[in-house]
């Protein structure tokens, strides 16, 4: 089973990519101008808006809650690419420029799936969708208190690992919808 989480992984990961590198070619590195705080924001509003259609079981707007979580998942990797990249400057970045942060944050976030998963023996597999979205606008309340307090914490983990956590439960998510 573990081994079909790494495939199926790998795959909805090569789909956000994908989106990542033709968003980059048509509006640049734009993103780059936005805090973390105005990320997890933007973040936010995905995470409430899947939450949103899943309490009315209907959407009036047309895009499907998948790509919510694609963007979810594109938004926590920009944002660990500018922690990354917080002391340049530099705003205009191109996509070869920046694959090799992505693919870096991909990497880690996947290690870290890794040992939870082998922890935790794939107890995702067995959550609802909306508990999914419900984990993933908690770890965005945490992020923002962590914000909010300066990013200081005093026994818990930090954004970036709340990111990470947000992009796995995304790609748990966009498992489940496929199957």
């Amino acid at each position: 089973m573990v081994e079909k989480t790494a495939v199926e992984y790998k795959e909805v990961i090569a789909t956000c990519k994908a989106l990542f590198e033709k968003k980059t070619r048509d509006y640049g590195t734009a993103w780059r101008i936005l805090r973390l705080p105005s990320i997890t924001d933007q973040i936010f509003i995905k995470a409430q808006r899947i939450r949103s259609i899943q309490e009315k079981g209907v959407q009036k707007v047309g895009d499907p809650v998948k790509d919510e979580f694609v963007g979810i998942i594109n938004y926590c990797i920009i944002a660990l690419i500018q922690m990354e990249l917080e002391a340049s400057q530099q705003m205009d970045l191109k996509f070869e420029e920046l694959e090799a942060h992505y693919d870096k944050a991909v990497q880690e976030t996947f290690d870290l799936l890794q040992n939870k998963n082998h922890d935790y023996g794939e107890a995702w597999r067995e959550m609802r969708v909306t508990s999914i979205t419900d984990i993933i606008l908690m770890k965005l309340l945490r992020v923002k208190q962590i914000e909010d307090n300066a990013g200081k914490t005093l026994v818990s983990e930090g954004v970036k690992a709340n990111y990470q956590d947000m992009i796995n439960y995304s790609v748990f998510a966009l498992i489940k919808l496929k199957a």
